[in-house]
């Protein structure tokens, strides 16, 4: 039997009437069914037409029988209108926030969905909520208002090691931190990693996760670019610490990363289809929200916890690989998210309270609060100011962008800087020298109401991705 050719009018007297249904048809013909009669391919055709949700698996006829299911029509969304005057929030260290910041959480304020808000002093201009602003919604999420990097946190595991064993051992400190952690945007550790959070079954909620679950098994136990770092240091723990350790000098491990390209991934995906469905006026564009009753919504939620978890799994690693690779024990560990959504209850009403760059400080909640690669930084515990809503700084603050950074300051002026200070840096670039962050001690004095300091971490080996 010959080849067998539809023509137009074949279809359209079957009722195919769009263009893209008709040529569809004649592709999936000529490719899969050339020796078919005639007939009956008009009656499997027809039959595709008639009840296409029952050929939707269908290897073949799936593309044909989506584009048959009448979709919804759309309607034109109007733009959401903005409040005329921003909300009240509360600023801390207002001295140190650059009017760009200011003004960023002022256009936050203006949201329909925002009922409270804060600015932390270490606050700098980002992208959405300005690094270092936290906002309560009500009843929505902001995938920017949480940022990219989903789940950013700062983690330090303390050692019953002292400053001299750390000296006369300095150089396996420095073997252990290129060969055990990797930075960068395509970073593999090259080693096997493994832990509880790959098998969970909430990647197999969604599609994007479920494509994402590769990318996070290569992935695991490393870190990303930029600030991110691990390092080794000098931990300095006060009387009264909270972790029933007698107060002297320890060994730290400090690292700070978040949930690499898992977390960017479904940070991109939810924010465009924010924008999309929430139309704001463009200079408030990537505060666009996601009803948390809504489809879209629940997803990113669930999403972004998955994320959360993955960062604190990464941190696990390094952790855990460090210390075996090294043979010390930790005693104690702190640890917590600077970059998330949490549901929180103030004034006996829930919201959505979104902290971008600033650390979770409710009552007795301990936190690290690092500085530069060569200043100190300290561990905290929160006095829950409900002012702040429950949040410190999450670091210095930029006070300098990386482009300035690098015009204003040599390697060679950075090596004398980290010299002086007993700092050695394996990668790490000017763009991230101590000159581009604020005063960590006056950012510390503004915060004096949100956080006790129980303990000073002072870095002494220090790996960051090359710039």
């Amino acid at each position: 039997m010959g080849k067998i050719k539809l023509r137009g009018k074949d279809l359209r007297k079957i009722n195919y009437k769009s263009d893209r249904a008709k040529a569809l048809a004649v592709d999936i013909i000529s490719k899969h069914f050339k020796h078919v009669p005639k007939e009956e391919l008009l009656s499997i055709l027809t039959e595709v037409r008639t009840d296409p949700e029952a050929y939707l698996n269908d290897e073949v006829l799936g593309v044909l029988a989506d584009e048959l299911i009448e979709k919804p029509l759309i309607k034109e969304r109007s733009e959401i209108a903005l409040l005329r005057e921003a909300g009240d929030f509360n600023i801390f260290g207002r001295k140190h926030i650059s009017s760009n910041a200011y003004q960023q959480m002022e256009m936050a304020m203006r949201l329909p969905i925002a009922r409270k808000g804060a600015l932390m002093p270490d606050a700098h201009q980002g992208y959405g909520l300005p690094i270092g602003g936290v906002l309560a919604a009500k009843d929505a999420v902001i995938p920017y208002g949480v940022g990219l990097d989903i789940g950013c946190r700062m983690s330090l595991t303390l050692y019953d090691v002292n400053e001299r064993y750390l000296n006369q051992h300095a150089y396996q400190f420095k073997v252990a931190l290129k060969e055990r952690t990797n930075f960068g945007t395509g970073g593999e550790l090259g080693i096997l990693q493994d832990h509880e959070v790959l098998e969970s079954k909430v990647f197999d909620e969604t599609k994007l996760l479920k494509q994402l679950h590769g990318k996070a098994v290569k992935q695991l136990g490393t870190s990303g670019s930029g600030n991110h770092f691990v390092e080794f240091g000098l931990v300095d723990l006060y009387d009264g610490n909270d972790f029933g350790i007698e107060p002297g000098k320890y060994l730290g491990l400090m690292a700070h990363s978040g949930s690499r390209g898992l977390g960017a991934s479904i940070a991109k995906y939810y924010t465009d289809q924010a924008k999309a469905n929430c139309l704001l006026p463009r200079q408030a564009g990537h505060l666009a929200w996601l009803d948390m009753q809504s489809e879209l919504g629940i997803e990113y939620w669930l999403s972004m916890n998955l994320a959360g978890e993955y960062a604190k799994a990464c941190h696990d690693r390094i952790h855990a690989n460090l210390s075996k690779y090294l043979g010390i024990d930790p005693i104690a560990k702190v640890e917590n998210h600077h970059n998330f959504a949490w549901k929180e209850v103030y004034d006996g009403t829930e919201y959505i309270v979104h902290r971008k760059g600033a650390t979770p400080a409710s009552r007795g909640e301990l936190g690290v609060i690092p500085g530069s690669m060569a200043t100190d930084g300290y561990i905290v515990r929160g006095k829950g100011d409900n002012a702040s809503l429950n949040s410190a700084s999450h670091g210095a603050g930029r006070k300098m962008s990386r482009k300035n950074a690098r015009e204003s300051f040599t390697g060679s002026a950075l090596k004398k800087v980290l010299s002086s200070k007993k700092v050695t840096l394996i990668g790490g670039g000017v763009d991230e020298s101590p000159i581009a962050y604020k005063d960590l001690e006056q950012v510390m004095s503004s915060q004096k109401s949100l956080v006790d300091t129980i303990g000073k971490f002072t870095p002494r080996i220090v790996r960051m991705d090359k710039s």
